[in-house]
């Protein structure tokens, strides 16, 4: 079976949570790469999905180092939302986090 490999990317991201990946079905999310492009601080960040009703935190508070990336799955590990899930992130920085999240697109159920 042909999977749908698929990439979201949200820039520059500050201190408002931003909307980096809504998922339409199951999907199962393969990658989320976190990069500091402040000019010269290091940065914390926060990484969650909203399910329609709560927050669920992958990573919470987690320092960047200037100049520094995070990859919070890595090994093989996946995670797997559901239709209307929706991937957040947020620093505690105006203007100083990318993102980067691989997908595979509508996995069987």
């Amino acid at each position: 079976m042909a999977q749908n490999f698929r990439r979201y990317i949200n820039r520059n991201t500050g201190t408002s949570p931003a909307t980096v990946f809504t998922a339409n079905s199951y999907d199962t999310v393969i990658g989320i790469r976190c990069a500091n492009v402040h000019a010269s601080s290091s940065i914390t960040v926060d990484v969650y999905i909203n399910d329609g009703s709560n927050d669920h935190y992958l990573l919470k508070n987690a320092p960047i180092s200037f100049g520094g990336s995070l990859e919070l799955i890595d090994g093989g590990a996946k995670i797997v939302v559901e239709s209307g899930d929706i991937l957040k992130v947020v620093s505690d920085t105006a203007s100083s986090l990318d993102t980067w999240v691989s997908t595979v697109d509508a996995i069987s159920t």
